[in-house]
């Protein structure tokens, strides 16, 4: 190994063993389920903006948005950002406070409880396919984040594929197990941090090293449709590829999937006072907006230093790894740019582990607490019940690693998939439960199951037809749950006056 890469390795090792050590400390402050999946509804306003965030980004921020914008322009990046965007703004504005206190009223402490306690579903059916949907779902999402890792290391060491997401998994899991929500959120308010430091430096010397800012947008607006809104960059044939209207509508439904993640939902459910949760919706929607918006001008900067001859040319996925590229460039100039390239790359790290860990808590307490206990009805013990926890994040961590063993696998990909799975399943029937006082158990489990089912019909069967049902899964997906989810709440039984009561309570 040569210095430049010791002094690499050593930056993020230091890290790795940094939040590890967070998670060591917060084992110490959790003795129950709540502590475990809530962190004890504690968490501060900024904690809570900032985990958020960093759990909702992934390495979809620093991987997925620049390469799409590299490989072919503005538009299918951007509108993905607006849709995003503009999703997380909703989501904050009408979904946090009110799921804060109607979780806090009933006493949940999941989603899949949430969903159950709401509709007094004293069978559990809906807190067992809610949880089932969790799993199945953050299985896919999981292995993107393992996927980035390994892109990482092999991209820019040579390091296995394989080795590489396996050591990955391996510190997530340790300190997720470790210390649970308090420890995953305040590693993800640090990942944040380091996110925002590997931005703002990879922006800045990838400009320079382009010749500067004039010389990007000269080269940008000398490609054919990469700086429209309308249409797209085809480098293959060096001609723009109208972006109609129906791409526009799939990029923008990307804002549905957030009223079904259970790792942003959690967070809401989670901080100390529901008050706090405007300053926390102000933070969080100028940190996404911005970092959105540097991420997709980091692939256009990308695609300028390969017009200056400081990159070659990425295709496929590989373009996905261009802040990996830019890093490596970084650390050829000393032993401090050497140390900065590390945070840089801990920083893609960052944006892996900070959704990973939120999205194994959440199925770790899908399989603890909804399925084993409130469905199949077996008494557990605090002790007996975070160790099944425990073994599930492992179980995922597993898995998500077999998923991901391709090394050609899109990160973009993988996560939108799962994203539709989300939104489809659960998006819908939160805004429901927690606005439409008419809706039922029966509605809410016909529009889980409707629309969990549609993102997969359309996926694989709608969609490869082309033309114009060749749009993103989430948005039919999303309307068929909400249209099931009236129609069937309107044909059965009325909820009771318990339950209207607790409605009126959350109001």
């Amino acid at each position: 190994m040569n210095t430049t890469n010791f002094f690499i390795v050593a930056a993020i090792v230091v890290y790795l063993l940094g939040m590890l050590a967070v998670g060591f400390r917060f084992s110490k402050k959790t003795s129950n389920s709540e502590d475990f999946y809530l962190g004890g509804r504690k968490m501060g306003p900024i904690v809570t903006a900032m985990s958020a965030e960093a759990s909702d980004m992934s390495s979809w921020l620093l991987m997925g948005l620049p390469g799409v914008a590299y490989l072919t322009g503005v538009a299918d990046a951007a509108w993905t950002a607006i849709g995003l965007g503009v999703g997380t703004w909703l989501n904050w504005y009408f979904v946090s406070r009110r799921l804060r206190r109607y979780s806090q009223n009933i006493g949940a402490i999941t989603v899949p409880d949430f969903f159950s306690r709401r509709y007094h579903d004293k069978s559990n059916v809906l807190n067992a396919i809610a949880a089932l949907v969790i799993i199945i779902f953050f299985i896919p999402y999981t292995a993107s984040g393992f996927a980035a890792c390994g892109k990482l290391f092999n991209s820019l060491f040579g390091v296995d594929y394989t080795a590489a997401m396996v050591v990955a998994a391996l510190v997530i899991v340790g300190y997720t197990i470790m210390g649970g929500f308090g420890a995953v959120s305040t590693t993800d308010l640090i990942q944040s941090i380091v996110m925002t430091i590997a931005l703002i430096t990879v922006l800045t010397y990838g400009i320079t090293t382009a010749g500067g800012w004039g010389a990007v947008m000269d080269n940008a607006r000398a490609l054919p449709g990469y700086l429209s809104l309308t249409a797209t960059h085809d480098a293959a044939s060096m001609s723009a590829v109208p972006y109609t209207s129906l791409s526009i509508a799939s990029c923008l439904a990307w804002g549905f999937g957030y009223f079904g993640m259970p790792h942003i939902l959690l967070r809401f459910m989670a901080i100390e006072d529901e008050n706090k949760l405007v300053l926390s919706r102000r933070i969080a929607s100028v940190w996404v907006f911005i970092a959105m918006a540097v991420a997709i001008i980091i692939g256009i900067v990308g695609l300028g230093m390969t017009h200056a001859g400081a990159l070659g040319f990425l295709d496929g996925s590989s373009s996905e790894t261009i802040i990996v590229q830019i890093a490596g460039l970084i650390s050829k100039h000393g032993f401090l740019t050497a140390i900065l390239a590390g945070i840089i790359l801990a920083g893609i790290l960052a944006a892996t582990m900070s959704t990973a860990d939120s999205q194994m808590l959440a199925a770790a307490s899908s399989v603890s607490q909804n399925i084993v206990q409130d469905f199949f009805h077996v008494k557990l013990t605090e002790k007996q019940s975070l160790l099944i926890a425990r073994i599930t994040i492992a179980a995922i961590a597993v898995l998500g690693i077999i998923l991901a063993r391709d090394p050609n696998s899109s990160v973009f990909g993988i996560v939108s998939f799962a994203w539709a799975g989300f939104g489809g399943a659960f998006g819908a029937v939160m805004l429901c439960a927690l606005f439409w006082k008419r809706s039922n158990k029966w509605g809410a489990l016909a529009g889980m199951v409707s629309g969990g089912a549609v993102v997969f019909l359309w996926k694989y069967l709608v969609r490869p037809i082309g033309g114009v049902w060749n749009i993103y899964e989430l948005l039919p997906a999303f309307f068929v749950s909400l249209l099931f989810i009236v129609v069937v709440s309107l044909l059965t039984k009325a909820p009771d006056e318990a339950q209207v009561a607790e409605f009126e309570a959350a109001k």
